[in-house]
């Protein structure tokens, strides 16, 4: 094989690559040695066929095989001699080819550029551990409560007000006349939270025990029979009970049913949970604060291609005019995470970091365990979407480098309140910007999302279990 360079403009470069007949011909030989121990052709024995024969039946179709073989193992090796990087798919045009010829194709090939990696040791980052204090602890365990109601009937003199709890039997009609799952009983409403057919509840409002109350409501969108969707309906409802909230008491009685072995382990328990919301936000804040001074290391030019494939990806499911008049701000956000992911994937090659199948399925485990009662759609959620399989490989990737890096890098622990941690991540969820990107490895085009910063505040405050681990 003789490999030359034709032209290089940039990143882009053509090879010329040259590979005499007689390669080809042992190439050859050896696909017909291979196809000839198993074809079974009528007149001769197995293994028997000679190879003129076989040429005649299956020539042409061998040569194709053989020629997407060569050019397989050739351009490969081409590149790795050149020591080329693709940033992409090469692309191949044959120029001279066919059986007792020599192979002469040309390589159009855009490479990676080169990365300058800095000194990792110079980039320093803030690590957080927040003091949560048991007032914050305390007013935690009481927001749990609030979420842990307890209903007590009342006497039939009661009537039900807002946030009562309302049982019932009902049948219904539309038109006068009765549908498929026009009837329930035992029904329960919590006044005030409207969670049946939009209007339901308030009708209820003021009702008593062994009272007949008509309720009139448009059937919703999503109701099942479809030609009855919009069309008003009667419900006939016999009120069984009205029960009052009762304030739950927070004691070691509480805490047991939430899972804690007594008031003060539970204490710890959301204390420990608090904490970590809290950890978990600000170690993404300090991961894009690294990112961002990653962004500063000095990368020549970025690839072309790579930066339409990503201005694709930010412009899909758009317009064609909505596209075109953001071109220029899709491009820049491109080249930003085009120039970051070949930062970190230059960092990951250095050092050799990998993913192995064994950490992809620790992963996918963690997210079962994450999302009891629905192991089994996540399980299938994956095995059913390979590329989501991937980018979970891209995302463990982007970890495992980051992690590294931290630990190479100069880190400054601060003891914050969380009233300080609160300001830090309302700041940084103002002024963060996207660090998506793309980075390559030799086998597999990884694409990985890092996470913004975002306030454990905002997180749902409802607990039905505090874990004990």
């Amino acid at each position: 094989m003789k490999v030359t360079i034709e032209s290089k403009k940039g990143l882009n470069k053509d090879l010329k690559v040259f590979i005499d007949k007689k390669t080809i011909s042992t190439y050859l030989e050896e696909k017909y040695e291979e196809i000839k121990k198993n074809v079974v052709l009528k007149g001769f024995r197995p293994g028997k066929v000679p190879k003129e024969v076989l040429k005649r039946q299956f020539g042409k179709a061998v040569y194709g095989e053989v020629l997407d073989k060569v050019l397989k193992d050739t351009t490969t090796k081409a590149l790795d001699e050149n020591k080329i990087k693709p940033a992409g798919q090469p692309k191949i045009d044959l120029k001279s080819f066919g059986e007792g010829k020599d192979l002469e194709y040309i390589i159009s090939v855009t490479e990676l550029p080169k990365v300058n990696i800095k000194s990792i040791e110079d980039i320093k980052f803030d690590e957080y551990k927040v003091n949560i204090d048991s007032a914050e602890t305390d007013k935690r365990i009481k927001e749990i409560a609030k979420n842990q109601k307890n209903f007590i009937e009342v006497d039939a003199a009661k009537v039900a007000n807002d946030g009562d709890l309302v049982i019932f039997d009902y049948t219904a009609t539309v038109d006068g006349k009765k549908f498929k799952g026009n009837e329930g009983k035992n029904t329960q409403l919590e006044i005030g939270k409207d969670l049946f057919i939009k209007g339901f509840d308030k009708q209820l409002l003021k009702s008593k025990k062994d009272e007949i109350i008509n309720v009139e409501v448009s059937l919703p969108e999503n109701f099942s029979e479809k030609e009855l969707i919009g069309k008003k309906a009667v419900f006939v409802c016999k009120i069984i009970a009205v029960k009052k909230p009762k304030e739950v008491k927070v004691d070691d009685e509480f805490a047991k049913n939430l899972g804690a072995k007594d008031l003060n382990n539970l204490k710890e328990l959301v204390s420990k949970q608090i904490n970590e919301e809290y950890k978990n936000s600000l170690e993404n804040f300090t991961k894009n604060e690294i990112l961002k001074q990653l962004e500063k290391f000095k990368v020549d030019q970025i690839p072309e291609n790579l930066v339409e494939q990503e201005v694709k990806i930010l412009s899909q499911g758009m317009k064609e005019d909505e596209a075109k008049k953001n071109k220029s701000k899709f491009e820049e956000t491109a080249k930003k995470r085009i120039k970051l992911g070949l930062i970190l994937n230059e960092f990951g090659e250095q050092n050799k970091i990998n993913v192995e199948e064994q950490e992809i399925q620790e992963e996918i485990q963690k997210q079962l365990r994450m999302m009891p009662g629905q192991e089994k759609i996540v399980m299938e959620y994956y095995q059913k979407n390979p590329s989501a399989a991937a980018s979970l490989r891209g995302t463990i990737y982007e970890d495992k480098i980051l992690k590294l890096i931290k630990s190479k890098a100069k880190s400054n622990v601060k003891n914050i309140s969380k009233e300080e941690a609160e300001r830090i991540l309302k700041s940084a969820h103002a002024h963060d910007h996207d660090h998506v990107y793309s980075h390559e490895d030799k086998k597999d085009k990884k694409n990985s999302n890092l996470k913004k910063a975002k306030s454990p505040s905002k997180k749902a405050k409802k607990v039905k279990k505090v874990s004990k681990k």
